[in-house]
């Protein structure tokens, strides 16, 4: 089995909130490591399959489909990524922006990237006709309730439901 490369990020400069040294643009097969060390940072858990899984569906949708895979980059180091696409008719709703997927690296929050970023995704929704954005996010992750809300996210007419389900049951042989 072949070895995992390491990732070692070097911190950033700090960035003031009106810097520019920040380019936000599409995902490139370059950035995933960086993208997966991001996230490991941030949710403490290293993805790499769902990652793989993400960037072919995000990270290159053919012309014409309405998905983005934004990074948000500083000097030559990934600072920040989102995960976006339209979805059409689904929950009775018309097409409308859906905003899956938000980090900033822990050490350059508060600097505008993740405005930046939304802004972009925002742009690309207008773009196409698109009103509406649309986010889930668990109730007591208040960090990112805090920027929705700073960036005029409001509760939605929409209830979100779940269920627990039974574990499979054990297939015998036939």
């Amino acid at each position: 089995m072949k070895p995992r490369p390491t990732v070692r990020r070097r911190p950033p400069a700090a960035l003031p909130p009106t810097s520019g040294a920040v380019t936000v643009r599409a995902v490139r097969r370059g950035d995933l490591e960086q993208v997966i060390a991001l996230d490991a940072t941030v949710t403490g858990l290293e993805k790499r399959s769902y990652w793989e899984r993400v960037y072919r569906r995000y990270g290159h949708a053919p012309r014409g489909e309405q998905r983005w895979f934004l990074v948000a980059v500083a000097g030559s180091e990934v600072v920040g990524f989102l995960i976006g696409e339209v979805r059409d008719w689904e929950f009775g709703s018309p097409p409308c922006g859906w905003l899956f997927a938000i980090d900033i690296d822990p050490r350059v929050r508060q600097a505008g990237i993740g405005t930046r970023l939304l802004s972009a995704l925002s742009e690309a929704l207008r773009a196409v006709g698109v009103r509406k954005l649309r986010t889930l996010l668990a109730n007591d992750n208040t960090l990112i309730l805090s920027f929705f809300r700073s960036q005029g996210m409001m509760a939605a007419p929409m209830i979100p439901l779940e269920m627990d389900l039974p574990p499979a049951p054990a297939r015998g042989r036939a």
